[in-house]
């Protein structure tokens, strides 16, 4: 009993953590987002584009590694982006959310409603586009940085339990969006570097096995099967999740973390205020001119904006009043329908996870639809923070005294 009440004080320190630093993450995600619309459409806009695609090479013998440098961001930092979503999902897997069995059940459902209702929006409104149809999975993803930085305003009157729900949520959909990207984002295949990832992986698994607890020895094999996997044709930020899988919790230390806790910590704020922030600046950036409001009813920005805000609410609602109506599950204690419901819509601020998906799915070919995927996602967070922010200010009870 002594030990499950340490990991759960553990657990509880952790998250704590955890939204501290999400929740100002999410500020500065905000911020970016509107310095590059800014950049984008301002006298500066020739230098914002150009400063991207200045090529970038590294080269050691035969490797060449040679691409611009908003590649090196979306593939290369953003798969250390990755590697910290391994840690978390592997925490709250053993020492989390997701250790009682019994707490899985609601996100779970919830998580998977909520990718599948917005995909199906989208579908519908492309169906018969093959090329518009690549990035069906755009409006599945959470960004729960934005989303709990959103729920930061309106401070004590959020329950701990509504925060906890939505983070829940939010990490067993960052789980569903990396095998969403494991599938249906991958082209053409080389055995050989698949080859070096399987090798890479499997001695992973073994030092992991053996206790190693070296933190830099499974990062210099995750170096190797980074660039495996970059030349490989699966997209190279998986590797960030199969390194973070691999690394041990052993927490017989004195300070009571093991090597799995200390990188997230040493991670998370380089993730938070500076590689997430740097995404989104060279992501978000899309020029203005010429759109208007018919722009928004193009199939490729109306299915995303739609599959964000009508289909998040309607799927992780929809299924959560199922449930619990049901008796399936409780209502988690503290936890009002208004506040399930406006929670729910904040769960379609796609912004990093989409725009990461919208860069796989339309490249430099598709222009058009590269912009206007920006434009759906841009439309649909934007409107569902609002719109969820106004319906929790309505619902959730004021505190008195």
């Amino acid at each position: 009993m002594a030990s499950v009440k340490i990991l759960s004080q553990r657990a509880a320190r952790e998250f704590a953590d955890f939204m501290r630093l999400e929740s100002f993450g999410g500020v500065l995600l905000v911020i970016t987002a509107i310095l590059a619309l800014i950049a984008a459409n301002s006298p500066l806009a020739g230098l914002y584009a150009d400063i991207f695609h200045v090529p970038v090479q590294v080269r050691i013998g035969e490797l060449d590694i040679n691409k611009p440098l908003l590649l090196w961001i979306n593939d290369g930092l953003m798969a250390i982006f990755f590697l910290l979503v391994g840690l978390e999902l592997k925490r709250e897997m053993l020492i989390g959310q997701f250790a009682d069995k019994k707490q899985i059940a609601l996100p779970a459902a919830c998580a998977v409603a909520g990718m599948a209702v917005p995909m199906g929006i989208y579908a519908f409104v492309n169906w018969g586009d093959p090329v518009a149809m690549r990035g069906v999975a755009i409006p599945a993803a959470t960004d729960i940085a934005f989303a709990l930085g959103v729920l930061a305003l309106l401070g004590s009157r959020v329950p701990l339990a509504l925060k906890m729900l939505l983070t829940a949520i939010a990490v067993a959909d960052d789980l569903g969006a990396i095998i969403i990207i494991a599938l249906y984002y991958t082209s053409h295949l080389s055995l050989l570097s698949l080859g070096v990832v399987i090798a890479s992986m499997v001695l992973l698994m073994l030092i992991n096995r053996l206790g190693v607890t070296k933190i830099t020895a499974y990062l210099l094999i995750g170096v190797v099967m980074w660039v495996a996997m970059l030349k490989s044709g699966v997209h190279a930020t998986l590797a960030g999740v199969m390194l973070g899988m691999t690394i041990p919790l052993d927490s017989a230390r004195n300070d009571g973390k093991g090597p799995l806790e200390l990188l997230e910590d040493a991670l998370h704020p380089w993730v938070a205020y500076g590689i997430l922030p740097l995404f989104a600046f060279a992501n978000a950036g899309v020029s203005l001119a010429g759109l208007s409001l018919s722009s928004l009813a193009e199939p490729v920005p109306l299915g995303i904006a739609l599959g964000l805000f009508v289909g998040k609410q309607v799927g992780i609602f929809g299924t959560a009043a199922a449930m619990i109506g049901t008796g399936l599950v409780r209502r988690p204690d503290g936890v009002t329908w208004g506040g399930l419901y406006g929670m729910s819509i904040l769960c379609g601020i796609g912004f990093t996870m989409s725009l990461f998906i919208g860069a796989l799915s339309f490249d430099a070919s598709h222009a058009d639809l590269l912009v206007a995927n920006r434009i759906g996602i841009l439309s649909g967070s934007l409107v569902a923070a609002l719109f969820g922010y106004a319906v929790l200010a309505w619902l959730l009870p004021r505190k008195t005294g």
